[in-house]
């Protein structure tokens, strides 16, 4: 953060994405919606926010992915949506560099809205509460509140209402994002009930991450959305076996997809995997980890 004289000048913040370590689908909603209830789990895994100071209005530029520069942009919308409910004047440049993978299933687009709501909260000094900032974050996105909160959290309803859960061990993550996207709204339409035979159990995953328990976390390891993602494309399961064969002792698809992660029991052994994988053309492979942002915050400046 760079200050010019009392007024904030600058500010950079960085923006974790997510993964999934139980999905569960339940039933629809009379809004559309499913209910949902899931473990989520922020990853070292960043994009980059800087915000600086302009005489009016919102601008927004973007490196590293070709994504909208206008209200189809969720980091334009929170900006807008903060400005207008503060009654802010001045205006502010946003420049967001990516490098979470768009349309993976690992919350880049609600991490960086989140991002923008908590930088523009300091850059303002409004003063907004984390429960202020999570309440409108939810009007953009379901996962907008996880991302503000971060950590490890069992996820209710639309993914909204949040109960915080013991942080996870440092565990090391192979993600491996195959060359095409998914529709997380046409993932969810195509849902027609768990087929699998693990049904997401995300008390049992809860009790694994109190005791620490590595052994237990990737036995619990499911995602109903899983299967719906693999019919359109088998490429999904493959990931899942080239990870497994790699050494990684659990696999899951995030989200809706479609990103599949091997998680190891340390950001060593994950090395290890991602080096012994067996990549197909287009592939992206990155190696991170699992953090808690309360112990291990990522530089704000």
């Amino acid at each position: 953060m760079r200050m010019k004289g009392n007024e904030v000048a600058q500010i950079k913040i960085f923006a974790s994405a997510k993964i999934n370590l139980t999905l569960a689908v339940l039933d629809k909603r009379p809004d559309g919606y499913h209910e949902v209830e899931m473990v989520m789990q922020s990853i070292a895994l960043y994009d980059t926010l800087r915000i600086r100071s302009q005489k009016d209005g919102i601008s927004l530029t973007v490196s590293g992915a070709d994504l909208p520069l206008d209200e189809n942009n969720l980091v334009w919308r929170a900006a807008t949506l903060l400005q207008a409910k503060a009654k802010v004047k001045s205006g502010v440049h946003i420049h967001l560099a990516k490098r979470i993978p768009v349309a993976a299933g690992l919350g880049g687009g609600s991490a960086d809205a989140a991002a923008a709501l908590r930088a523009l909260n300091m850059f303002w000094r409004l003063g907004l509460s984390q429960a202020e900032m999570m309440e409108l974050g939810g009007a953009l996105g379901s996962d907008v509140p996880f991302c503000i909160m971060g950590g490890t959290a069992l996820a209710r309803g639309r993914g909204e209402l949040l109960t915080p859960l013991p942080p996870a061990p440092r565990l090391g993550l192979v993600l491996v994002k195959p060359p095409f996207s998914v529709s997380t709204a046409q993932t969810y339409a195509a849902y027609a009930g768990s087929t699998g035979r693990w049904r997401p159990d995300s008390k049992t995953m809860a009790a694994a991450l109190f005791h620490g328990d590595v052994a237990a976390i990737t036995r619990s390891l499911a995602n109903d959305l899983e299967t719906v993602t693999a019919v359109k494309h088998p490429e999904v399961r493959q990931i899942k076996d080239r990870l497994l064969a790699a050494g990684a002792p659990g696999a899951l698809m995030s989200g809706s997809g479609p990103t599949v992660f091997g998680l190891t029991g340390d950001i060593g052994a994950a090395r290890l995997v991602a080096a012994r994988y067996r990549r197909s053309p287009g592939e992206q492979v990155l190696v991170s980890q699992t953090i808690d942002p309360a112990a291990h915050p990522p530089d704000l400046q």
